[in-house]
């Protein structure tokens, strides 16, 4: 647990810092803190499971684009999956497996063809939002609810409980996902295989590290994760399916990684701050704090954005290769 904290000092010291604070909000306001607290972490369930995704990639010198595409695919399969099947958790297998394609297609082209990464993950965005609307059919719906699990104990502490372990299945996954990939990323031999292969991969080459087969495995395994966050929007989060249900969530993915440094629990952190930003502004437009248009509020994530990579750039350094494609020497 010390070595966890020290690994992880200023991701462990922001997520302290804002539980105490919401403990005195919540104490001030129980129901409207909790609500917010809520509305945040749905909002930020995507972000998280879509910048482990990234992380995953650029980790081994992949940068994905296509995050935003895997996502609404998955979405859209999970969906009609369900709807076809008359089953949701069928639905969920179907989406997380055509996260799995999009990011087998992904490592692929920019693995195995070399195809430049950016222009790969852009034909993955351009090929999904074609897919998706071409395909699309209104009026469906599914066939069940998603179910809400409570974790015996834990859901019933005071605040914490309610937000993070009384919930559907992918927002309870999350928070064990993150622990998860950041104990395999820094714990691991796997790990270590992948940060040499991302930082060093002729050094990698050199010591017997197949650096392709690396890269391949990983990003496609990471099309998983990009299943979930698309699972999780049309099953969990909003119950039915729209031409670009993803909203931009995939791009902003992208901009949690790197405030978050390429580190899971400090894409936690930000994503978290995403979430929590937007729920704030959308209960004080509630109460009628501030009269702004829904549509500024709808606005807040993007500029947020803009100021966070503003703050983050010579501030974080991304992996030394990613972006770079690697072609054995010999």
């Amino acid at each position: 647990m010390l070595d966890f904290i020290k690994d992880n000092k200023k991701p462990v010291i922001t997520l302290g810092l804002v539980t105490v604070i919401a403990y005195v909000l919540y104490f001030l306001d129980e129901i409207k803190t909790t609500s917010v607290l809520v509305f945040g972490w749905g909002y930020a369930v995507p972000l998280v499971l879509a910048a482990m995704v990234g992380i995953i990639g650029e980790r081994t010198g992949v940068v994905n684009i296509g995050i935003e595409g895997q996502m609404l695919m998955s979405a859209f399969a999970s969906f009609f999956g369900s709807v076809i099947t008359g089953n949701i958790y069928l639905g969920m297998l179907i989406g997380i497996g055509a996260g799995l394609l999009m990011g087998a297609f992904l490592a692929v082209a920019a693995v195995k063809w070399e195809m430049d990464q950016i222009i790969a993950g852009v034909v993955i965005n351009i090929v999904a939002a074609g897919l998706t609307s071409f395909f699309y059919a209104p009026g469906k719906t599914l066939p069940q609810l998603m179910p809400v699990v409570s974790i015996p104990i834990l859901s019933d502490i005071p605040l914490i409980g309610p937000v993070f372990f009384r919930n559907g299945l992918f927002a309870l996954a999350t928070l064990f996902i993150v622990l998860a990939v950041n104990y395999a990323i820094f714990k691991t031999r796997w790990g270590l295989r992948s940060r040499s292969v991302g930082e060093y991969p002729s050094a990698a080459d050199a010591a017997g590290i197949n650096v392709t087969r690396v890269r391949m495995m990983n990003v496609t395994l990471a099309g998983a994760l990009a299943g979930c966050a698309g699972a999780f929007l049309a099953l969990e989060a909003a119950g039915t399916f729209a031409r670009g249900l993803t909203a931009g969530r995939g791009f902003l993915a992208l901009a949690i990684m790197i405030f978050g440094a390429w580190n899971p629990m400090g894409a936690l952190a930000a994503a978290l701050f995403f979430g929590l930003s937007t729920a704030i502004a959308s209960q004080l437009q509630a109460d009628e704090v501030i009269n702004i248009p829904q549509q500024f509020v709808n606005l807040l994530p993007f500029v947020m954005t803009l100021i966070v990579l503003s703050i983050a750039v010579g501030r974080v350094r991304p992996p030394a290769a990613a972006g770079q494609p690697y072609t054995k020497e010999g």
